[in-house]
């Protein structure tokens, strides 16, 4: 919550704009907003519930990080297409349960999304 705040306050030294025609401050201020307020929702939830030990895996910790950076790299001088298959296919072996129809169907998904980014918003994403 206090990152959240951190950069918000931040954003508003920039033009915050309008929403038909924002400025370079709204879209980190909304960011900031959703992330405070998802923070000030776990806070008040885990005053409600029983308190549950968290154990650290370091094994699942490398295997998401590793597929971040793979993800990274790959995007990079490959495309993103296998960036993401990577991403999620290593990142599924961090569960408890493993599946390749599942991970096969989650990667379509964000295939799907990065496609709708790329042709509806324009933005330059190098998918293919």
């Amino acid at each position: 919550m206090t990152i959240s705040l951190v950069f918000g306050l931040g954003s508003l030294r920039y033009s915050i704009g309008q929403f038909s025609n924002p400025g370079p401050g709204l879209f980190p201020l909304l960011v900031s907003c959703l992330l405070f307020l998802i923070g000030l929702l776990t806070v008040v939830r885990s005053r409600f519930i029983k308190p549950v030990h968290l154990d650290f895996n370091l094994k699942n910790i490398a295997l998401i990080l590793l597929s971040l950076c793979g993800f990274a790299v790959i995007s990079e001088h490959l495309n993103m297409i296998a960036g993401i298959a990577f991403m999620v296919f290593c990142a599924s072996l961090a569960g408890t349960s493993y599946s390749v129809v599942r991970n096969l169907k989650v990667t379509a998904g964000l295939i799907a999304i990065g496609l709708a980014l790329q042709k509806l918003l324009g933005l330059d994403l190098p998918l293919f």
